[in-house]
């Protein structure tokens, strides 16, 4: 029996490997489309050839370089950050409350995070002049970061009692807190002006539009951290699957693991609405068929939600750009589209393996 198993173990790690190799190839030419797709006629082998030729003078014209390199680039970037950090934020909440439902979304953490960056825009200007100057291009991903995180802690406050969390209470709380959330930012938007109804109106949707390197440097360093911190929790996911008093035994910190990723889920998911929006079902979706693939190991689990996170992003972005061009569908639509019915799925299989 252990011989099987270490067999089977070891199938699915050799599996788990060759995925996360694939993946990373498929993330360079998920980039790379993304940067050569688009309006301009610049085609993707001109675009690698730009990107990697130091002369001055390529096969891409002067309009077409600032196409590429000032518009698609950062977008392109930022984008793949964004969908890197909803799909790991996903897993980590899948493995920390030990339930495929759990998302960042649907347990009101976006909703916290829009909420505190529609408080930035909406009275923003009321802060004094000297701390906006100096928060400058950060202050809006750092309101959407503090409003995640409040959320995230009142959410954890709430569903746990006795050091043990319930999941129910964790949904139920997530959708009181989505709610009162959306109350509040109703307010606000009965109070804004016309500029500020259009930014908030951004966020209601989710978009990759507007990018630009400034949002890149303010946004993807608190993305780009928290993705480099969550993989030394995988040990800990692993162990927490077992439930908490058995990690506990085998040397896992419980607490100190429920907070780093509590924090670590906050600021991924915060600094994303902060420059995209609400964009949903991503953090459902990825885990979800990536453990069909790989299975249920955090250690490989985490980096290919991040690295296929990023590519269905990209893809999602490629679609909304082309699907109604020269429009350009908001991208939450698209995976809104697209994962609410896999979340139904997932709830009738449920519901069959469980029997209610």
């Amino acid at each position: 029996m252990r011989a099987v198993q270490s067999s089977s173990a070891g199938d699915r790690t050799a599996i788990a490997r060759l995925t996360l190799a694939v993946l990373v190839v498929v993330s360079l030419v998920a980039l790379a489309l993304s940067i050569a797709t688009g309006a301009s006629d610049a085609s993707a082998i001109n675009v690698i050839g730009a990107l990697f030729s130091g002369a001055e003078e390529t096969a891409l014209s002067v309009r077409d370089r600032i196409i590429v390199f000032d518009i698609r680039m950062p977008r392109a970037l930022l984008g793949f950050l964004i969908g890197a950090a909803l799909a790991m934020s996903g897993a980590v909440m899948q493995g920390l409350f030990r339930n495929p439902l759990a998302d960042p979304g649907l347990v009101g953490i976006s909703s916290g995070s829009a909420l505190g960056a529609v408080l930035m825009i909406v009275l923003g200007a009321s802060l004094p002049a000297g701390l906006m100057l100096a928060l400058g291009a950060f202050a809006l991903p750092l309101a959407a970061f503090i409003g995640g995180l409040l959320t995230t802690l009142l959410l954890y406050r709430i569903a746990t009692r006795g050091g043990q969390t319930s999941v129910a209470t964790m949904l139920l709380a997530g959708i009181a807190i989505a709610a009162l959330a959306g109350a509040v930012t109703g307010i606000l938007i009965y109070i804004a002006d016309d500029k500020q109804l259009r930014d908030i109106t951004f966020w209601s949707l989710g978009s990759l539009s507007g990018m630009t390197w400034t949002k890149l440097f303010a946004a993807g360093p608190i993305i780009l951290l928290a993705l480099l911190v969550v993989p030394f929790l995988s040990r800990g996911l692993n162990a927490i699957t077992l439930g908490e008093a058995a990690a506990f035994h085998m040397g896992v910190k419980v607490q100190r693991l429920k907070y780093i990723a509590v924090v670590a889920v906050a600021g991924a998911v915060g600094a994303s609405v902060a420059v995209s929006g609400g964009i949903g079902f991503v953090g459902i979706v990825v885990p979800h068929l990536l453990r069909i693939v790989i299975g249920p190991d955090h250690r490989y689990l985490l980096p290919a939600s991040a690295l296929f996170g990023g590519v269905l992003m990209l893809g999602a972005d490629m679609l909304a750009r082309t699907i109604v061009a020269p429009a350009e569908l908001p991208i939450g639509i698209i995976t809104a589209l697209a994962g609410a019915p896999f979340f139904l799925w997932v709830l009738l299989r449920d519901r069959t393996r469980n029997g209610w």
